[in-house]
């Protein structure tokens, strides 16, 4: 299968460094060119060295590892650019999916390219781009805005600004963190926007739900958190873009007590229409006084 695929014909240059992709949960997902690169490696730069170990083991690669995470990026950046310098591959990984995607690996590529070596991408699994595959959006394009912080205020302050937008965006989160995040979500978009919650996916109890803006919250305190998710929040739904008598009536009368900022979310929220349009039209409305 490895002539098949003509990797041994293929360029492997040494002195190089390979950001290689790996399963994010079906060890079946591994490409061809990740084992023929990875089984090529003098060196592995791991997240996390005892994950990569169980991997390599699995197919009888036996490589020198690294551990490169978050918090010895730099020096670990450091350590790698030594091996370059020997002439030597070095490939690196997390533990799913892409490197430097919501994932470390960003500052070391950086420092490698600087240092004037050349990076090369292996390409492999990422669950953003195999959630949305499966997810049935219908808007065009995408936000891809992985982990939103975790602080409650700063968590509503980022969801709002995505909200707000008129493309699908898509989120990361952890287990322990989902419930909070989908309430949020809940009380951020329009209850009848579009959203699809997906867990462990490609593992066995893959999970991917359609839901509301409105069932979100019901549906978060029904499920106990398990596994990696990912959230898809499609485009708001197409509306007339202009605010009835009706509306604007209440917006007026709530204009004597709100900033327009909070008063245009507020808005927002409850008309569907976009935050900017209703914020334009109310500095507008000032200015004519």
């Amino acid at each position: 299968m490895i002539k098949q695929a003509g990797l041994p014909e293929q360029e492997l240059p040494a002195g190089a460094f390979y950001i290689v992709g790996l399963p994010i949960g079906n060890v079946g997902d591994i490409t061809l060119r990740a084992l023929w690169v990875l089984s090529h490696a003098d060196a592995v730069a791991a997240e996390d060295t005892r994950e990569t170990r169980k991997l390599l083991d699995r197919f009888g690669l036996d490589v020198r590892l690294l551990s490169v995470r978050e918090h010895n990026e730099r020096h670990g950046a450091d350590q790698i650019i030594a091996l370059l310098e020997q002439g030597k591959r070095v490939a690196l990984v997390t533990d799913a999916g892409t490197p430097a995607v919501s994932d470390p690996g960003a500052r070391a590529v950086d420092a490698v390219r600087e240092a004037g070596y050349r990076v090369v991408p292996v390409p492999g699994a990422s669950a953003v781009v195999t959630a949305l595959s499966a997810a049935g959006l219908l808007g065009q394009g995408f936000t891809f805005a992985g982990f939103v912080p975790p602080q409650a205020k700063a968590r509503r302050k980022a969801l709002e600004i995505l909200a707000g937008r008129s493309e699908p965006f898509v989120l990361y989160e952890a287990p322990h963190r989902i419930t909070d995040l989908l309430q949020t979500l809940a009380e951020t978009v329009e209850p009848e926007r579009g959203i699809v919650v997906a867990r462990e996916i490609t593992k066995k109890f893959e999970t991917f739900v359609k839901l509301r803006g409105d069932e979100l919250s019901a549906w978060a305190d029904a499920h106990e958190p398990r596994g990696e998710y990912v959230v898809l929040v499609d485009a708001p739904a197409v509306r007339n873009e202009e605010l009835s008598e009706a509306d604007m009536k209440w917006i007026r009368a709530l204009g004597e007590e709100l900033p327009a900022s909070r008063l245009a979310a507020a808005a927002a929220k409850a008309t569907g229409l976009p935050r900017q349009k209703i914020y334009a039209l109310l500095t507008k409305s000032e200015d004519d006084e």
